[in-house]
């Protein structure tokens, strides 16, 4: 029988009035969080050569950006730091100075405009270090391999340094083993209770990182990041990279890439659907839309909707994306994609 029985077979006429009041996704500027690179030593902003639009900013104009973001509607974001580069070195101990770049960041932001934005740090030293890694490179066996435990001490004084200076979420995106319960438990000793944990759960050795290392200066400057990274052939490793980390008290997961990893997040939402979902619409996919778009090949607004209409629609609830301040402009400007 079928699911709709009719006398005949027909089509609503679907206006645009009838097909947003059945859409069965709705995208809206809450669901976004915006990314902001925050460069020490910088006197103005600096743009980011493969991320077309978007810049390195100096510690002194995050308010100014902030603030833009908020008058458009933008209300949550990640922050990203950058030392200078004589302050990295094997360790990443510049991830945990209370005055490096992010911590500054957070108590200019919080100075000026007190709870009002929501603020996720990123926790990873790869930034920071001078190899470049997300975690401490040692010899072992006649290899180079990556210490775990020591990298688990490091990010934890990291996220306790961010919470200090007022981080409402810390954000762990090294891959590290434990990283989640090590960093849960650094924060609850130091009374950090209220401080969350989104976890960069199911992460992707990916190539679609590239623009993003240029940014943070942090691509590896040997080997690569495949030991501690997930391989991109699959996907039911995620089912056990996001338990493990909801075992050990994370807030939110998240899958990172994610234009390409569209039926993970599918499967990691089935598989925990009480738990908040995030996706990270990543630097290669924001970068390859704004190519095609400065040479006039895809409309950009109709295609950023649409990739993160996709997103949302495979079961993030989230979608942290360097398209959001764009996209609460158009927005505003009454720009109606669908």
């Amino acid at each position: 029988m079928p699911l709709f029985p009719q006398t005949r077979p027909r089509r609503l006429r679907l206006t645009k009035g009838i097909r947003d009041l059945v859409a069965e996704t709705k995208l809206s500027i809450d669901d976004l969080i915006m990314p902001i690179f925050v460069k020490e030593g910088l006197d103005k902003p600096e743009p980011i050569e493969a991320m077309p639009g978007y810049y390195r900013y100096p510690v002194s104009d995050v308010v100014k950006v902030v603030g833009e973001a908020l008058e458009n509607g933008v209300k949550v974001f990640l922050l990203f730091g950058i030392p200078l580069p004589e302050k990295k070195d094997h360790l990443g101990s510049a991830a945990y100075d209370p005055n490096g770049p992010v911590p500054q960041a957070i108590r200019l932001i919080r100075k000026e405009f007190g709870e009002e934005p929501v603020i996720f740090t990123d926790v990873c030293i790869c930034g920071y270090t001078s190899h470049g890694h997300c975690g401490i490179p040692v010899e072992k066996h006649g290899r180079s391999l990556i210490d775990n435990d020591s990298t688990l001490d490091v990010i934890s004084r990291m996220a306790v340094v961010h919470a200090e200076a007022g981080a409402d979420f810390v954000a762990p995106s090294g891959m590290m083993d434990g990283m989640v319960g090590a960093i849960r438990e650094a924060l609850d000793d130091e009374g950090y209770t209220e401080v969350g944990i989104m976890s960069y759960a199911v992460k992707y050795a990916s190539g679609f990182y590239g623009p993003f290392r240029e940014a943070a200066d942090s691509a590896p400057r040997f080997g690569d990041r495949r030991s501690y990274q997930m391989d991109p052939r699959n996907a039911y490793e995620a089912i056990k990279e996001a338990f493990l980390d909801i075992e050990e008290g994370a807030d939110i997961l998240m899958v990172k890439p994610a234009l390409a990893y569209l039926d993970v997040i599918r499967l990691v939402k089935e598989n925990y659907p009480h738990y908040p979902l995030a996706a990270y619409n990543v630097s290669g996919e924001y970068s390859m839309v704004k190519a095609a778009a400065e040479k006039g090949w895809i409309d950009e607004k109709l295609v950023t909707f649409e990739i993160l209409t996709a997103i949302k629609r495979a079961g993030a609830d989230i979608i942290i994306t360097y398209h959001a301040l764009d996209v609460a402009k158009w927005l505003r400007e009454g720009y109606s994609p669908f």
